[in-house]
């Protein structure tokens, strides 16, 4: 059966409690009990909603990535230039991110240990559709003579992700270097600064050099 993105408010609400327990206890130090409790949500429809923890977090994932690939898909049918459109898409995937770091913290330990039997046939499907877009933006620059030829399209995000979650994972030392003394002047610092070298770097690499 294939996950639906479509969920009711309650199957919402447990999808946004169990990625904050996840996020703070980790996928194994969090159990469907837990989960039910704080939902304020029966046991019995918490499993007849998802079954087992394993499929609440791929549910949990779908529900996160799913509005990436609208909004990457409705930026595809706008009028701009390619370039514009690399830069808009930065802003969203950077933006998506940084208001998910919970659901991305738990996916990179997932990833990571692969010690678990999780179904990731559609994260990695979305994924794929994803870089879709991506390729279909940079074949457009290409056509119109913008972009280079020789890119290596799929080293782009990593090359976008990279950068982010490197700048997150060291956070602390960040905050200290750029005097970021509150939550929002890091967040912010993201959204305007960070956003802004990435952008910088991704047309450098895509753009012929004068």
């Amino acid at each position: 059966m294939g996950l639906t993105t479509d969920f009711n408010e309650k199957q919402i609400k447990i999808l946004e409690v169990a990625e904050t327990l996840f996020a703070e206890k980790g996928f194994d130090g969090t159990s469907i009990r837990n989960i039910s409790k704080e939902a304020k949500i029966n046991i019995a429809m918490v499993s007849y909603y998802f079954g087992s923890k394993e499929r609440l977090l791929e549910s949990l994932i779908l529900y996160r990535t799913s509005d990436l690939k609208f909004q990457l898909e409705s930026l595809m049918q706008e009028n701009l230039e390619p370039i514009e459109k690399i830069n808009k898409l930065i802003e969203v995937y950077i933006n998506r991110i940084n208001c998910n770091k919970g659901i991305y913290r738990i996916l990179h330990f997932e990833f990571a240990t692969n010690k678990r039997d999780l179904n990731f046939d559609s994260f990695t499907e979305l994924k794929k559709g994803n870089l879709k877009s991506l390729e279909a933006i940079i074949k457009e620059g290409q056509s119109k003579g913008v972009f280079r030829k020789d890119i290596i399209i799929p080293l782009i995000t990593p090359t976008i992700l990279g950068t982010f979650f490197h700048f997150h994972m060291n956070k602390p030392f960040f905050e200290n270097l750029l005097n970021l003394k509150t939550e929002d002047l890091y967040n912010n610092y993201i959204k305007t600064n960070l956003t802004k070298h990435i952008q910088q770097t991704i047309k450098a690499l895509l753009i012929y050099e004068s």
